[in-house]
């Protein structure tokens, strides 16, 4: 889908609300297919972007596991390993 929407979920230290509107910003200009919206739409896009965030949140609330937190700079050096592997230097 969305390559930019990284997973929030069980990190340590939780999901900050940039990270969150972030990823629902990403999210709206893919359904929409805008980068940044005309004058005519942007009430609409930004709306979107909110509505989106706040479930997001409550979606982040509500879901319950029995795994450890991943810790952020673990998962972000798995990715630059990743990245090596397939994109090379």
């Amino acid at each position: 889908m969305c390559r930019n929407i990284k997973t929030l979920y069980n990190f340590s230290p939780p999901a900050t609300e940039d990270e969150v509107h972030a990823a629902a910003l990403q999210f709206v200009r893919k359904l929409s297919g805008f980068n940044s919206p005309s004058k005519a739409n942007e009430a609409a896009f930004n709306e979107a972007i909110e509505e989106i965030a706040a479930v997001a949140h409550k979606l982040l609330g509500s879901l319950v596991t029995n795994a450890e937190p991943r810790n952020r700079e673990v998962e972000a050096e798995k990715a630059r390993i990743r990245n090596l592997q397939r994109f090379g230097e």
